[in-house]
């Protein structure tokens, strides 16, 4: 489990089960749904269509044996269900925003019940936009039931009405796999329900995305060519694990993600002018487009451009290697500072001959 949010969850559940800590619980509660949901967001917004359907753990046992919008599908149908039939006692996000139409479900159950196949041909009949917007309105919503709650109702237990309007809801599948939610959830109390679905099982769930998303990455990486086209070796950016690089759909660079349709102004005119990268354009020297005019960070990665120009990627690639052998560190800007040629000469300093 990642230790930020390990971390995050272990005060909120230690928090809440004292009068005196308990609103500050609920508020540790909401940061970490927002941090949770900050990751989701973000591979709505980075990621390609087919990313969402496919089952690259399909053999697997556990959470990341499934696919991304599965997981959002699931992990928000859960939060729905308890929350509002459940919890409120009142209609479900899912009907009263038209989010079934919207996300073109062929199912308004959890997906327990899905296996295999089932789950990726059910992934590509959603509309991926309209599942994060259905995620959001419920999360939005439950935020508030959480921000409702007084310390007294986390005693709150649940009774056989209770089970009987969730059996009636047909929300949950009377296949074996999913039916047993029912006497799950009707058998903690408010606090349990807080603990698990609301907080630990996001949690489970959106760190097997993170898994899921990084395979597909390095899939959609193997072959390509791990220098981008402003320089940046791809291979020693902090970035690695989580981006398919600027030569794959799958590109989810830190500066794209800021540009239009998260195409980087400098990836944009190497192919407009139809060149390799940066580093074989006559204006490089003289050129603060995209990347390079990103202040301090951008001469860094000119610099990289320059060497390139000069020894080629092999060098740099080599010259990268022997730099991260050495030292201990996430960006290359904390080795070769921010200066074009202070940056150039350390890389040169560094070049086996």
């Amino acid at each position: 489990m990642d230790k930020e949010w390990s971390e995050k969850n272990r005060q909120m559940q230690s928090m809440i089960r004292k009068k005196e800590n308990f609103e500050e619980g609920i508020g540790i509660l909401l940061d970490l749904r927002n941090d949770l949901f900050a990751q989701i967001r973000s591979i709505v917004n980075t990621y390609p269509s087919e990313a969402f359907y496919q089952i690259p753990f399909a053999k697997a046992e556990g959470f990341h044996s499934k696919t991304l919008v599965y997981s959002m599908w699931h992990i928000f149908r859960i939060e729905d269900i308890v929350a509002h039939t459940l919890i409120v006692n009142d209609e479900q996000i899912l009907f009263t925003e038209r989010w079934l139409e919207k996300t073109k479900s062929p199912i308004i159950t959890t997906g327990n019940e899905l296996k295999g196949e089932e789950i990726a041909e059910f992934s590509k009949q959603l509309d991926v936009k309209a599942v994060y917007g259905y995620c959001k309105a419920v999360k939005e919503s439950t935020d508030e039931i959480l921000k409702g709650l007084k310390f007294e109702d986390l005693k709150k237990r649940f009774d056989e009405e209770d089970r009987k309007r969730l059996i009636e809801s047909r929300s949950v599948s009377e296949d074996e796999s999913a039916f047993w939610l029912i006497d799950y959830w009707c058998g903690k109390d408010i606090k349990g329900l807080i603990q698990m679905p609301f907080s630990r099982h996001w949690i489970m769930h959106i760190e097997a995305m993170r898994r899921i998303k990084n395979k597909l990455c390095l899939k959609a990486r193997k072959g390509a060519d791990p220098v981008a086209f402003c320089g940046l070796s791809c291979d020693h950016c902090f970035l690695k694990d989580w981006c398919g690089s600027c030569r794959t759909r799958y590109n989810t660079c830190s500066y794209a993600t800021c540009c239009p349709d998260n195409i980087c102004t400098n990836a944009a005119c190497c192919r407009e002018k139809g060149i390799d990268g940066c580093y074989e354009c006559e204006e490089l020297d003289e050129c603060f487009k995209g990347f390079y005019g990103n202040g301090n960070d951008g001469k860094a990665v000119k610099a990289l451009a320059l060497f390139i120009r000069k020894y080629g990627k092999k060098q740099l690639i080599s010259v990268m290697d022997r730099l991260h052998e050495r030292y201990d560190f996430k960006k290359i800007q904390e080795i070769i500072g921010y200066d074009v040629e202070e940056g150039l000469k350390i890389l040169e300093d560094n070049r086996q001959v």
